[in-house]
């Protein structure tokens, strides 16, 4: 048995004299008149007599006609795959052999198939292309074409009709994109010969070119187009009627207006928000640079598959063409509901193995996946579909790990929902690194608005509408600047911020002045403290319409119980001070499940129950022994011993701190939002020396112990939270 390298073979084609002899015979078949390629193969195309009898044989422009190009292309490369066996050729036409032919993809099995049945058996042979009416004869040929779209397309079907070839000593061809997966199965068996159809090049496509116009081209073709040019696209640029290097010219052009490389959009390193994902397609864009510049080996690139998750809105598939074009390799894109579109089953397999086949021709490239949750996982399949789904899982997973067999080619997955993805996707070789996006924060949200706006407002301060907007995502603030836009319009006006706003607001009214105060006061609070007391770092501080965030970014540390108190003060710092400032708080920090009261308490029962801290001792209750402070006899006394603790120390820090507390208060006010350094400057320009004594910062029984910060345990109590109605703060890790 013999197989086919996946390379062409140099000293096996000279001049490609088998590729013109059969563009000559399909000429012939389908009564074109036009100069025989072979003989224009035969010698120096430089020869004066050579080109006396190109210009005597050449036909007039207006009665100029060819076969169709992606006909010639397919016949090209089946004369190269066959021309890479010695003495195929010869043993098609004299013998009886068993063949199987991988196309790749299935837009070329028909083109095959017809080349073969009509250059490379003999004229007298009689062909069957029905592996159902298969007649038994030595004489005939059995020529088994599936394109892998119907259901019968599997290797369990047909066999029968391989088994009486066999016996009949029949020639037997198989033509699929991947034969073993789709021809008989007994046929790849006894197949002696595994033919691959290789890919045009340069030289294929000026053959092409040559069989089209009647003349040989006299200038290159820009390699590009050859790596991204599909067979059907020769059909749109070349004409009989064009000059050589005008059909080349035509197909730089059609090639280049593809979008494959999405360049009309921004690239990574113009887009904020993206994080921890933005990095890793910047490496991975310097790692392409390297590879394609053959400074390294496709085993040297780290990145080469990504979950990517995070809610609707947040730029998954943005992130996918802005990588691209970082990269500057084409972007394959497609989704599981492209996949599912098919009526049955083999035709959603066919087209997943199309797509990781398409990614394969323009390597190196990007395949993104969106909607991938829509793969099911494998544990979770019932009833009727456990079969169906099962095998979609299979062959993505199949391909996935395929790396060796796909070098140059990097896959992202997309998807709202990570939990639902098979645990086998994410193992390693496949998309084993995950990043979640989150929404931008008001900072993030700023630049993404200046972003959509372009030339427009110059000069605007659009911090406003970044923190009114909070909460949203870069395609929210895209519609916002969109529908702006279109009021202004139909207003006869230039845009105006008013106009942001209005938007970003949908109609509703701002707060009112005490609000926006009180809001203030809550975050400062838990700003001042948690800068005070070191252990936290606070990223920023906003203050919306409705709610206020304060970003604690850094929580370490070890566990004991005096950095839980110090959490728990921070926690409650808020509440504290509203009480201390305004004279009585709100119900902002409570009201619903993951706000201040509720984390704090929650917290206070963790000392208790599964930390050892508490007065039953070193004991552990699992997660549903303790859901209520009822359950057990003294526990909520004890939590609550522990709130009153930590609401006296934070009123206590805050009033020694009050200049800074105020400071901070009243520039959140004004702006809206503090980054971390201008919190900073604040806390410390109200606590230099020389303002005052700083009580705050000295030694304490109850906090100076406790500087330093809890560790991850602990983060989940500065986890996200729904903000209050009420409209007062929240924090965020």
């Amino acid at each position: 048995m013999k197989t086919q390298p996946p390379g062409r073979h140099a000293n096996a084609i000279k001049n490609d004299l088998l590729a013109r002899a059969y563009l000559d015979i399909l000429a012939r078949e389908d009564g074109v008149h036009s100069k025989s390629m072979l003989r224009a193969g035969s010698g120096d195309p430089s020869d004066p007599v050579e080109m006396l009898l190109d210009d005597l044989m050449d036909t007039p422009a207006e009665g100029r006609v060819s076969i169709r190009p992606d006909l010639a292309a397919v016949a090209v490369l089946t004369a190269r795959a066959i021309e890479t066996e010695s003495g195929l050729t010869r043993i098609l036409r004299r013998g009886t052999p068993v063949i199987s032919i991988a196309t790749h993809t299935p837009d070329r099995v028909d083109a095959v198939q017809r080349v073969i049945t009509a250059c490379a058996l003999p004229s007298d042979r009689i062909v069957s292309t029905s592996d159902r009416q298969f007649r038994v004869g030595r004489d005939e040929a059995l020529i088994i074409a599936r394109d892998g779209t119907e259901k019968g397309h599997k290797p369990d079907t047909g066999n029968e009709a391989i088994a009486s070839a066999l016996h009949a000593r029949s020639t037997i061809i198989g033509i699929a994109p991947e034969p073993r997966r789709q021809l008989p199965r007994d046929l790849i068996r006894s197949a002696e010969y595994h033919l691959i159809l290789p890919e045009i090049d340069e030289s294929a496509l000026s053959l092409v070119v040559e069989a089209v116009t009647g003349k040989r081209p006299t200038r290159s073709v820009d390699l590009t187009t050859v790596r991204l040019l599909d067979i059907a696209d020769l059909v749109l640029a070349l004409r009989p009627d064009r000059s050589p290097e005008e059909c080349i010219s035509r197909l730089e052009e059609l090639i280049a207006r593809k979008g494959e490389f999405h360049s009309d959009g921004p690239a990574l390193e113009e887009l904020d928000g993206y994080g921890e994902a933005k990095d890793w397609g910047l490496e991975l864009a310097a790692d392409f640079a390297d590879y394609k510049a053959g400074r390294i080996s496709w085993d040297e690139v780290d990145n080469r598959g990504l979950l990517l998750s995070g809610p609707p809105g947040v730029g998954k598939t943005s992130y996918a063409r802005a990588l691209a074009k970082s990269a500057r390799v084409p972007l394959v894109a497609t989704s599981v509901a492209d996949w599912n579109s098919a009526s049955y089953l083999s035709g959603t397999l066919q087209a997943i193995k199309d797509v990781f086949a398409r990614a394969r021709k323009l390597s190196p490239s990007i395949l993104f996946i969106d909607e991938l949750d829509g793969i099911s996982d494998r544990a979770q399949l019932r009833g009727d579909y456990v079969e169906y789904w099962s095998q979609i899982v299979n062959l993505f997973l199949e391909l996935l790990q395929g790396i060796d067999e796909r070098p140059g080619v990097v896959v992202i997955g997309a998807t709202n929902h990570p939990d639902s993805i098979d645990p086998a996707v994410r193992r390693a070789g496949r998309l084993d690194r995950e990043i979640a996006i989150e929404k931008p924060d008001a900072r993030i949200l700023a630049r993404i608005f200046r972003f959509h706006l372009g030339d427009q407002l110059p000069d605007a301060d659009l911090m406003p509408a970044a923190l009114a907007a909070r909460g949203a995502t870069g395609a929210d603030v895209e519609a916002y600047v969109r529908r702006a836009r279109g009021a202004a319009r139909r207003a006869r006006r230039p845009l105006r911020l008013d106009d942001l706003l209005a938007e970003v607001r949908s109609k509703r009214e701002p707060p009112s002045e005490e609000d926006r105060r009180r809001l203030a006061v809550h975050e400062a609070g838990h700003a001042v403290i948690a800068t005070v007391l070191g252990g936290m770092k606070v990223a920023g501080v906003t203050i919306g319409d409705r709610d206020g965030v304060t970003e604690i970014v850094r929580v370490d540390g070890s566990i004991s119980p005096e950095r839980c108190h110090e959490v728990m003060i921070m926690l409650l710092a808020g509440r504290a001070a509203e009480e201390l400032v305004i004279g009585s708080p709100s119900g902002g920090a409570g009201g619903v499940p993951g706000s201040d009261l509720s984390r704090a308490t929650d917290l206070g029962k963790d000392m208790e129950l599964r930390l050892g801290f508490g007065e039953l001792g070193p004991v552990f209750l699992p997660e549903g022994a303790h859901d209520t402070l009822t359950v057990i006899p003294g526990l909520l006394g004890s939590v609550r011993k522990r709130l009153d603790r930590a609401m006296s120390d934070a009123t206590e820090l805050l009033g020694k701190n009050r200049a800074a507390l105020d400071e901070v208060a009243d520039r959140l006010t004004a702006s809206g939002y503090l980054s971390a350094a201008e919190i900073a400057e604040l806390v410390g320009a109200a606590n230099r020396p020389g303002d005052g004594d700083d009580p705050a910062r000295e030694p304490e029984d109850k906090l100076s112990a406790s500087r330093g910060t809890v560790r991850e345990q602990i983060e989940t109590s500065l986890a996200d939270r729904t903000p209050a109605k009420t409209g007062t703060g929240e924090r965020r890790t």
